[in-house]
């Protein structure tokens, strides 16, 4: 891999701490998985956690929780939200077979949900598109912001796209996002290939996309790169997404102007466990910092099913 002259991979010594949350609490429409962990850092210094569970037709939604830190840096879910933040949209909408958690950022408008949009699919299973929703200033409720998707089809994203990950920075607005670039028949089924592009905007939500690739495929044998987490730390973007070949890893990137990235999974820390809930994949990373800890919240096996698992990390190797 070719690397700018003052890369040096920054690897950080994760510690598991165990499960954060095994199940989500039984609701007709929260009866399994806790996929894509998010965190919501309040104005008062409390957090929120946003997860995305599957009704019995398997439709996720996006659910939210209290999220607390005690003294020793130990985490743990409070009270749930009785409804969902954001439910599917209505029928023949984009976003009619579910809706996935994807980043939560703060505008003068109020909170906006970056979300992913799911609707099924004939000649390939399914479709989806990153959408947003608004929580005004002052409001409880999220509301969408258009029927239609945020980041809907263009010649350069001409299958699907998802999974935005959105930072404001002195009023410009940057977003790296999960991008289809073709499907392919494997062993007789269609197999998407998809990896992470970016975009800006001046406001958050209407987007300027070039068909920039943030990150690639590692080999041939990889075709889904998953929702990315990009931070700003020690004057350096570091991004942590999943990539899957045989099945999701953890992968980590960094850049010191957030367009051109250095990818380097052997720096990401964290591999899955020898047996138990997360031994046989790593997915949908989340990154935050409190004190002087690194936090990362992630999925084990099955895309959510064995539920939030967590780790800290306070130097680098």
């Amino acid at each position: 891999m070719t690397r700018d002259s003052t890369y040096e991979p920054r690897t950080l010594t994760w510690r598991r701490r165990g499960l954060l949350m095994s199940t989500p609490p039984s609701k007709p429409w929260s009866l399994s998985h806790a996929a894509l962990p998010t965190v919501e850092e309040l104005d008062d210094g409390r957090m929120a956690l946003y997860y995305s569970p599957r009704d019995a037709l398997g439709r996720a939604h996006i659910a939210r929780a209290q999220l607390s830190l005690d003294p020793d840096g130990r985490l743990s879910v409070g009270a749930h939200d009785r409804e969902p933040a954001l439910r599917p949209g209505p029928l023949g909408a984009f976003d009619d077979n579910g809706v996935s958690i994807s980043c939560i950022a703060n505008s003068t408008a109020g909170t906006l949900l970056y979300y992913t949009g799911w609707t099924l699919g004939v000649t390939v299973p399914f479709y989806f598109f990153a959408g947003l929703a608004v929580r005004p200033v002052g409001a409880q409720a999220f509301h969408r912001v258009s029927s239609a998707p945020l980041l809907e089809r263009i010649a350069g994203d001409a299958y699907l796209t998802a999974s935005p990950w959105v930072l404001e920075e002195d009023g410009a607005w940057r977003m790296w996002y999960v991008s289809c670039e073709r499907w392919e028949i494997v062993d007789g089924e269609p197999r998407h290939y998809y990896h992470l592009r970016y975009a800006e905007s001046s406001d958050g939500m209407t987007w300027r996309r070039t068909g920039r690739v943030a990150v690639d495929f590692a080999d041939d044998r990889e075709y889904a790169i998953s929702r990315p987490c990009v931070i700003r730390d020690k004057g350096r973007y570091r991004m942590w997404f999943a990539a899957r070949g045989e099945s999701y890893r953890l992968g980590y990137a960094e850049s010191s102007d957030g367009l051109h990235w250095d990818r380097d999974d052997s720096s990401a820390g964290l591999q899955p466990a020898r047996s138990g809930w997360d031994s046989e994949m790593l997915a949908y990373p989340a990154v935050f910092e409190r004190g002087q800890l690194k936090y990362l919240l992630y999925n084990g096996n099955g895309y959510g099913r064995t539920g939030i698992g967590y780790a800290t990390a306070d130097e680098e190797a």
